[in-house]
């Protein structure tokens, strides 16, 4: 039996539809460490990427606690002693340390005046509630929520700390199994202690300067995160981290720095931005990501640093990135062991 020609134009419109549909992807921005700023606008960046690329929906969002807990006073340190060969340097600095402290130990006894055990009731409970929202949104990335949910990928955007997912080994081994992952800054500054993730991730924060002018480096530029960017892309400003924990024989390095962002005369290779393999599923990783004006192309946005071009090639950068980890855009991951 013939199919009519419209009757075949219609099945092949129904079949590109449903090879068009998008993947499925969760946003999680908790953290228990250090909270950037930038954090609401890089979850207003991800959907708006979302419904313009149409390369994935964001079926659910893990987001922080609305839950506020009250913060008991602390108690100021007190500066080391001098040693007793100090130089009229660092006996400078003692001093003016311990004039600090002495003017941060009056503010506590003051605020500790006014503290009382209702005070303390109240932080318990506050706390209380925070852990149980926490729990609840964390819940969302259990193995057996993403396999219900379909999920195709989880992308950390300015995570930090130590995530209390329920379940850490099901969480990589699920990655493992052919899922995307997906991280922009701090997600290497998340779970310090966790081996798993470290492996997983191949990069780990080791620490950061101030934030200066960037001339990064594209180690390749047919990877889909880093297609039309130059070489070098420069950037006014941004927070750059050095990352330990990054063994080059197992990923694909796409961004890097030819010398310490801090201490431009210190050349050696520093990594910014890679991909790779776990398992069968896809990682990518980018440093960037700390500033709001990257995340953002609001050209109002304020104290703008960086150019509207240059949070639209961020965007191009990590949306490019997304694609591949779900899958829908093709870019080596085979190592490429860059050499400063």
């Amino acid at each position: 039996m013939k199919l009519l020609p419209s009757l075949l134009a219609f099945v092949s419109l129904a079949a590109g539809l449903v090879a068009a549909e998008p993947k499925r992807v969760i946003v999680c921005t908790v953290t228990t460490g250090f909270r950037h700023s930038s954090i609401s606008l890089a979850e207003k960046t991800l959907q708006k990427l979302a419904d313009e690329s149409k390369a994935y929906t964001v079926v659910d969002w893990v987001q922080q606690p609305t839950a506020q807990v009250p913060k008991k006073p602390n108690a100021p340190g007190k500066p080391k002693e001098l040693k007793s060969d100090a130089d009229d340097k660092a006996k400078a600095k003692y001093e003016a340390d311990l004039k600090k402290f002495n003017e941060e130990t009056k503010k506590y006894e003051e605020a500790m005046a006014k503290w009382t055990p209702a005070d303390d009731e109240k932080v318990k409970s506050a706390q209380a509630e925070f852990d149980s929202q926490l729990k609840s949104q964390m819940a969302k990335l259990s193995p057996e929520h993403l396999a219900k949910e379909k999920i195709d990928g989880v992308i950390f955007a300015n995570t930090t700390g130590d995530l209390p997912l329920p379940d850490k080994e099901g969480f990589i081994k699920w990655i493992e199994a052919g899922h995307g992952f997906m991280a922009m800054h701090s997600g290497s500054d998340t779970f310090h202690g966790f081996k798993g993730y470290l492996d997983m991730l191949q990069g780990e924060f080791a620490g950061h300067g101030a934030q200066v002018p960037v001339d990064l480096i594209v180690a390749d530029s047919q990877h889909p995160s880093t297609q039309g960017l130059s070489s070098p892309w420069n950037l006014e400003q941004e927070e750059m981290y050095l990352i330990k924990n990054h063994d080059r024989s197992k990923l694909r390095t796409l961004l890097y720095l030819k010398h310490h962002p801090n201490e431009p005369q210190t050349a050696g290779y520093f990594p910014v931005a890679w991909n790779r393999k776990a398992g069968q599923g896809r990682v990518f990783y980018t440093s960037l990501g700390h500033r709001e004006d990257l995340w953002s192309d609001d050209p109002a946005l304020k104290d703008r640093k960086n150019p509207v071009e240059a949070a639209k090639k961020y965007q191009q950068h990590i949306l490019g990135g997304i694609k591949w980890a779900l899958g829908l855009a093709e870019g080596s991951s085979d190592p490429n062991n860059v050499q400063p």
